[in-house]
């Protein structure tokens, strides 16, 4: 008895010697000094989960794809030419922004910009897009936004700008409610007004307080310190995404794949879906089914009563119809979504865009920079609680090799070669012309192909015209488990998101 005693005595010991050599400060590999020690200054060196999914958002796992038209050119315009181009991966919506989420927006601007009610006019939706000379639209114009029953219908009767605005709030509401959930601040919405509401840059700045619940450990100091942008704890802008990730993300080119995970892509989509009509083709009771909201022919915006087709004459809910491969509703159809680029007609046609534009394609960076005081710090926040920036100047920029202008929306268009615009006189292209994508339901098939696009100024709206928001990914590419620094180690997930 007095042995087993003993034995489990030296079992126990030689346990906590292991467990508490498994708990050895993590070293430096440049200089030997202890992470995460105040004894040895406190730097800290994050085990970080990795990047959270925002609200509603979908990871797209990036690759390469031919980018533009797919199908026959019936308008001869030419304005998409298929090249190669490779995509990062990123975040997408998996649905369109709604009435309610916009109603929501409203709400909170209303209720915190009380020194401003201009900020609250200029997001109202244009809801007299709904009228027309000899239509009888005038009840969607009282309800189609403010009515219950639309509240999960795309909002529609927004420009870009206002899109522009609604990413702005969402990234900075989104994270709030972060810091909410992790119990670094309090619910704080009764007292932010004017420029004291939360805003995520200005937050990170040392500009906003809040009401603190409890802030974070500093080691260095032994005190406690606010989140920092190092920590990793807060998400990226939302913000509309390029007509490059637009296009990818709706053709979601991953179901084309072999079984096998090798890179063999069998064939190209048209659709979002697989084959050439929008009708569902797999022979079993959905067989012929319309996949998406769309106008059929002149007059045929939802098919005949007692078997309607698309279940829907004018924009139908958010969550219609089967999501694509990459669980991404409505890409084809119900509104036509803002894309973040400057339109160009010749895309794709000049030795810029072929050749060396081919990894993430945009056009429309204009770069702005954060205005410092001569400390060096931010100066303080403007009246709407935001960090204030201004464009870069182009004699600024010295002698930087990777750019030289601050507004490179004009950069190699090809104008001098092709065209010349006269805005007004020979087109409506300008660089306030911004790219729409997905057709929408007042729109006939072509114009659902997601290399099919079109254009509209960035103050205009319409009602067949929404959006969603994109993020990008921070990270490995398929995700947080992604061991895609090592060929040979085998995925921890096989998870889709």
């Amino acid at each position: 008895m007095h042995l087993q005693i003993k034995f489990l005595f030296f079992l126990l010991s030689a346990m906590l010697v292991v467990s508490s050599c498994g708990k050895k400060a993590e070293t430096s590999s440049a200089t030997g000094w202890a992470y995460n020690d105040p004894d040895s200054g406190g730097f800290e060196k994050l085990d970080y989960e990795g990047q959270i999914n925002g609200p509603n958002l979908r990871l797209i796992e990036g690759g390469t794809f031919n980018m533009g038209t797919t199908m026959e050119d019936v308008t001869f315009e030419w304005n998409n030419i298929p090249r190669r181009v490779t995509v990062s991966s990123f975040y997408m919506d998996e649905t369109e922004v709604s009435n309610i989420n916009w109603k929501e927006y409203l709400f909170y601007l209303k209720r915190v910009y009380v020194s401003y009610p201009q900020v609250w006019i200029d997001a109202l939706p244009d809801t007299l897009v709904w009228r027309e000379e000899l239509s009888f639209n005038e009840p969607l114009v009282e309800t189609y936004l403010r009515h219950p029953s639309y509240d999960d219908y795309p909002v529609v009767g927004v420009s870009w700008l206002q899109a522009q605005d609604f990413c702005k709030w969402r990234s900075d509401a989104a994270n709030e409610n972060l810091l909410v959930e992790r119990g670094i601040l309090n619910p704080n919405t009764l007292e932010q007004a004017d420029s004291e509401n939360f805003s995520t840059k200005s937050y990170l700045a040392g500009q906003y307080e809040g009401s603190v619940r409890k802030n974070l450990p500093d080691l260095a100091t032994g005190g406690e310190r606010k989140v920092r942008f190092e920590d990793g704890i807060m998400l990226p802008d939302y913000r509309l995404p390029t007509e490059a990730e637009w296009e990818y993300a709706a053709l979601a080119l991953q179901g084309k794949q072999a079984a096998s995970g090798d890179e063999v892509i069998t064939d190209r989509r048209i659709f979002p879906w697989d084959g050439n009509t929008a009708r569902y083709q797999v022979r079993d009771k959905t067989q012929g089914r319309i996949l998406a909201n769309f106008k059929r022919g002149r007059g045929d915006y939802m098919g005949m009563a007692g078997n309607l087709n698309d279940k829907a004459s004018t924009p139908g809910p958010v969550k219609s119809f089967y999501p694509n491969d990459f669980g991404l509703y409505n890409m084809s159809g119900n509104v036509a979504e803002w894309c973040e680029d400057v339109y160009r007609p010749m895309t794709g046609s000049t030795l810029s865009d072929a050749e060396n534009n081919d990894l993430n394609p945009f056009r429309g960076n204009r770069f702005e920079e954060l205005i410092l005081d001569e400390d060096g710090r931010p100066v303080e926040k403007d009246s709407m609680g935001r960090l204030q920036y201004r464009m870069v100047e182009d004699d600024t920029l010295g002698i930087r090799e990777n750019y030289r202008l601050g507004d490179v929306r004009n950069y190699e268009d090809g104008d001098d070669e092709f065209v010349l615009y006269g805005y007004g006189e020979t087109t409506l292209v300008s660089d306030i012309s911004r790219v729409i994508k997905g057709g929408s339901w007042a729109d006939r098939l072509y114009w659902l192909a997601p290399g099919a696009r079109k254009y509209k100024d960035e103050d205009k709206s319409s009602r067949s015209i929404g959006f969603r928001c994109a993020m990008i990914r921070v990270g490995g590419p398929s995700g947080n488990d992604d061991t895609s620094g090592n060929m040979f180690k085998e995925s921890k997930s096989k998870r889709r998101y």
